[in-house]
């Protein structure tokens, strides 16, 4: 499969919005997949997050980013202070592998590490070891 190894639906989540949910069991270690969207300038993706209250933007350096507003289901993985997947970023490509074995209809997450909201927004992961921000 070129984008999703693995089928992944999205539906409405208990983190925040929408979330992405395994269709069937994930092994540890395997690819989920790769998020999509439109490759674009740093400068111009922090003017488009300025714009908007759902940011769904990746930046790979100072030069590039993508903006994954439009993209597919793996851009409702939700953040996690205790996430069951991992991000893997490759040059401009965003892929997504399990952490760990993830069940049918479990959501997936991620820890977003650093983002664009600069410990400003409030975290509702839940997990016990929940920073509290992002």
């Amino acid at each position: 499969m070129a984008f999703n190894e693995h089928k992944i639906k999205s539906a409405k989540s208990k983190i925040d919005g929408m979330g992405a949910f395994a269709i069937a069991p994930i092994k540890a270690r395997s690819k989920i997949g790769n998020m999509t969207g439109e490759i674009i300038s740093t400068r111009e993706a922090r003017k488009r997050v300025k714009a908007t209250k759902r940011i769904k933007m990746v930046e790979f350096n100072e030069r590039w980013a993508l903006d994954a507003t439009n993209s597919n289901d793996i851009s409702n993985i939700n953040h996690s202070c205790s996430p069951n997947t991992y991000i893997r970023l490759i040059n401009t490509t965003v892929e997504f592998y399990a952490l760990r074995n993830i069940k049918k209809g479990e959501e997936l997450t991620a820890d977003y590490g650093e983002t664009q909201h600069e410990k400003t927004l409030k975290c509702g992961c839940g997990a016990p070891n929940c920073r509290g921000w992002l």
